[in-house]
């Protein structure tokens, strides 16, 4: 019997295959069995915080254009509320709109987007057991598309918030709405982007994601794996109206920052400087000496300004803001917003090449503390809004809201409230904007009467409103 002799070296060589191949097949084994626990538990998360959310419903007493097959404008970049028409017919006399909100706390505060509930007559919150409770709007930041809205119920499931600022690019996000009005709608993705700066929005660093979202989504809240809500859906890109793979959320420590504020009824008090910027490119840097593009180049100064005041020049560059790097013009504006009124910043800039750092006292951006709060109806039917200083001016008051639309058969018209009013003045308290009324009126007894001061026409009187009786739910 012949016997085949294996040398030393091919016995070697054949060890050392065997062993390699068996490392290899261990290694992806080991790969492979790894793989399925990195993926996040979607099912988990989506059972524990859907209770969180609810869907909107909001009617308005206009007249608006038909909408057909149900087809979107087709803007680029647009918030995307959705508008339904059941009966098909045009022109719609109280158009509906749907749209998705977060509990923000146990006692009845929901938090959405502005654009959800601008100039709506009447607000219906859909929980996820199946109640529907009305709802008042507490005030609205159309800069940031946060709105903050109220319903009479205790004891909700609200959502656990964040911290946005963690983000980072790569994770995992879950958003939860009702796009098409299909509630509890969940869709999963990534972070693809942070501090996003859009086209008019100088005001929200945006979470980018690649998270389906479409009309209904609006408003909705944007979850991170641990189940804390990191941002309220926004706005999507897109050119037919439909997800295209890029949205767009609030970050929710600026959301949260202005709803608090709007729960004040105080208004909202924005960060100014007094400045005009542009973004920087490389033949503009090479033109300031500078060796590469980066930060906002200052292109005016307002007289009488922070800036101006602080010494700021046209032509400086500004690199930092209050510890903060400023790598391009859009970024400055939120940072500046952001920073609280009266309170003193650092801001590091370059100036023919050199860096210095000046100190600055941040101003009040005025146009923007009264204008604050979208118009709103209520239980007494009526939709006011807030004036502008020049508003005020021209209609020769300190402080009031503007009536703009008086539902028949309501409360406000029974008190003969007449649109173009100016409520002044609640129950002996001076109304200052749309929030402090819709507090006030929360506030009232129902069934009571209340005195409310109104201006018409260069005059002014008093009539007597009805508080409906309060709602069960």
């Amino acid at each position: 019997m012949a016997i085949h002799v294996l040398s030393r070296r091919s016995v070697n060589a054949t060890a050392i295959l065997s062993v390699l191949s068996i490392g290899f097949l261990m290694l992806a084994s080991a790969r492979l069995s790894a793989a399925p626990a990195q993926l996040p538990d979607f099912e988990q998360l989506v059972e524990t915080q859907s209770s969180a959310v609810v869907s909107i419903q909001t009617r308005r007493a206009v007249s608006a254009q038909p909408t057909g097959s149900g087809q979107l404008p087709p803007e680029l970049l647009r918030r995307f509320h959705n508008f339904q028409d059941p009966r098909g017919r045009s022109p719609r006399p109280t158009p509906q709109g749907q749209g998705s909100g977060v509990i923000a706390s146990a006692d009845g505060y929901i938090m959405t987007n502005a654009h959800v509930v601008d100039g709506a007559t009447e607000i219906i919150v859909h929980l996820d057991d199946q109640r529907e409770l009305p709802a008042t709007l507490v005030g609205a930041d159309k800069h940031t598309d946060i709105a903050i809205l109220k319903v009479e119920a205790s004891e909700l499931p609200a959502a656990k918030f964040g911290n946005s600022d963690a983000l980072r690019v790569g994770q995992w996000v879950l958003a939860i709405g009702a796009p098409f009005g299909l509630e509890q709608t969940a869709t999963q993705g990534i972070v693809s982007a942070v501090s996003r700066s859009l086209p008019n929005d100088n005001y929200v660093p945006f979470i980018q994601t690649d998270v389906a979202v479409n009309p209904g989504n609006s408003g909705g809240p944007l979850f991170n794996l641990k189940g804390e809500v990191i941002g309220i859906n926004s706005q999507i890109f897109s050119g037919t109206g439909g997800y295209m793979g890029l949205s767009f959320a609030v970050p929710i420590n600026l959301a949260s920052n202005i709803a608090e504020q709007l729960k004040t009824g105080k208004g909202i008090e924005r960060g100014w400087l007094g400045i005009s910027i542009q973004d920087m490119d490389q033949t503009l840097a090479e033109s300031f000496g500078l060796d590469s593009p980066a930060g906002a180049l200052v292109s005016a100064v307002t007289p009488d300004s922070p800036a101006a005041r602080a010494k700021l020049q046209a032509g400086d560059v500004i690199v930092e803001f209050g510890g903060q790097p400023i790598a391009r013009a859009a970024e400055l504006p939120p940072v500046v917003a952001s920073t609280a009124v009266n309170s003193n910043a650092n801001i590091k800039i370059l100036r023919a090449g050199k860096a210095r750092t000046i100190k600055i006292t941040v101003g009040l951006l005025e146009t923007e503390k009264l204008a604050v709060s979208a118009p709103q109806s209520g239980p007494f039917g009526v939709v006011v809004s807030d004036m502008t200083r020049e508003d005020r001016t021209k209609m020769g008051v300190e402080n009031g809201v503007r009536v703009d639309q008086v539902e028949p058969g309501k409360s406000a018209a029974a008190a003969g409230l007449q649109p173009q009013d100016i409520i002044v003045a609640f129950n002996h308290h001076p109304i200052d904007n749309v929030a402090e009324l819709a507090k006030m009126s929360r506030e009232s007894k129902p069934g009571s009467t209340v005195p409310i001061l109104v201006q018409r026409r260069q005059q002014i009187q008093f009539l007597a409103l009805k508080v409906p009786e309060k709602q069960a739910g």
